[in-house]
């Protein structure tokens, strides 16, 4: 009796593990699905905040619970990046800010070591 309970709270676990594991793991091409605003739009919408901007990437994240288009964009004047982020279903700029143009090789190399622990 003993065991067959041990058992069962063992599977229960790990059931529970893999859900938070697959739960963080939307890729792109599931998250453009549910875009009501395109890549192409998101980053012209973001390109016409930053006056002679090249858009150096764009990706789409969920940021606090709003889903949003993330466009990094570079001018030719500055060291720094400027991150606009572009509401992915009403096309509305939610915020814009800037990035010293190493913060985003730091901030993806702290999320790879996020993901390994």
């Amino acid at each position: 009796m003993k065991l067959t309970i041990a058992v069962c709270s063992l599977f229960t676990l790990l059931v529970l593990a893999m859900s938070q594991v697959t739960a963080g793991d939307t890729s792109q091409a599931e998250l453009e699905a549910k875009a009501k605003i395109t890549k192409a739009e998101a980053e012209k919408i973001a390109l016409a905040q930053v006056k002679n901007g090249t858009v150096k990437e764009s990706e789409l994240e969920d940021e606090d619970g709003l889903f949003v288009w993330c466009v990094d964009i570079s001018t030719p004047d500055s060291k720094d990046d400027t991150e606009v982020l572009v509401d992915a279903k009403t096309g509305k700029v939610v915020s814009q800010k800037k990035e010293a143009s190493g913060d985003k090789e730091n901030e993806e190399k702290d999320n790879d070591q996020e993901d390994k622990d």
